[in-house]
């Protein structure tokens, strides 16, 4: 065979060689373009499905509307009836209608089947009335806190200056029932001071023991420092150091029977938004 021969047979098979090859290298590619065309299908896919959900609304927060009866502690009223007024404002087509009382009462109420969308009361131990039979729907949360002060006619003319002169010979006290939230406030601050005192009439909530002092029938009340500020200009408060064993705690919650929903989770949730707050603790209310 000649050498020019042999040289020929060997640039073929090379010619060959780099043809497999280069073949082999383009199906590669094909094969790698199918697989980063699915997985970018596939990501496209999930974005588009998630945009969907989104657009579903799911877990967005329901707007109020319609009627709201909201049951609040007596000591609530000035500023309830605000944020109502606010919160009607904020929402076209609401209503709140409000019932105002002895947090106990109240509680009785709704554990008896009152019709009412949401309960805020004067202390945790009366919510707990509620929430044990059932009827609050999800965790109450506590939104304020509030003090007990002496309420004294304009002007103190018996010259009280704490809860010793409370159990004075003749001075006439009014206390709240022991039921009652500012009752059992008024009892836990009587004991701090290792003090007895028999009140001249026990009142069904703190507005009666308050209107008691207006009407001159009592000399003093003890009552929340809320209520004092609410009417200064009929009632002096004097403070007295025992009160801080007996700060109120007032919870909050949506019930579990409630009319409207909607209405009764918006009008908890503005109670707890800043615009509230800051009605509250203008009112004498303290932040929890």
């Amino acid at each position: 065979m000649s050498t020019r021969t042999t040289a020929s047979r060997r640039l073929a098979a090379a010619t060959a060689a780099v043809l497999v090859l280069g073949l082999g290298a383009t199906a590669c590619n094909s094969d790698d373009g199918k697989s980063s065309g699915s997985a970018s299908s596939a990501a496209t896919t999930g974005a588009s499905t998630g945009a969907t959900s989104a657009a579903d609304g799911s877990g967005a927060v329901p707007k109020a509307k319609g009627g709201i009866t909201v049951f609040a502690a007596a000591s609530l009223k000035e500023t309830f009836t605000e944020l109502g007024k606010k919160f009607e404002a904020a929402n076209p087509g609401t209503k709140v209608t409000f019932n105002f009382g002895g947090s106990s009462a109240l509680a009785t109420s709704i554990n008896s089947g009152a019709p009412a969308d949401v309960f805020a009361a004067a202390s945790p131990a009366t919510m707990k009335t509620v929430t044990d039979a059932g009827g609050a729907s999800g965790q109450p949360t506590t939104f304020v806190r509030n003090t007990l002060t002496i309420a004294v006619p304009k002007g103190n003319p018996k010259h009280i200056a704490g809860l010793k002169d409370l159990t004075g010979s003749g001075v006439k006290v009014a206390l709240c029932a022991k039921e009652v939230p500012c009752g059992a406030a008024a009892l836990t601050a009587l004991k701090a001071a290792d003090l007895n005192l028999t009140p001249v009439t026990l009142e069904q909530d703190v507005k009666g023991a308050l209107t008691k002092v207006e009407l001159g029938e009592v000399d003093a009340s003890l009552v929340y420092k809320t209520d004092v500020q609410s009417d200064a200009a009929k009632i002096d408060g004097v403070d007295f150091p025992e009160a801080a064993k007996a700060v109120n705690d007032y919870p909050i919650a949506a019930l579990a029977k409630a009319p409207n929903k909607d209405g009764a989770a918006a009008f908890v949730a503005y109670v707890r938004s800043p615009e509230a707050k800051q009605v509250l603790t203008a009112a004498g209310f303290q932040a929890p």
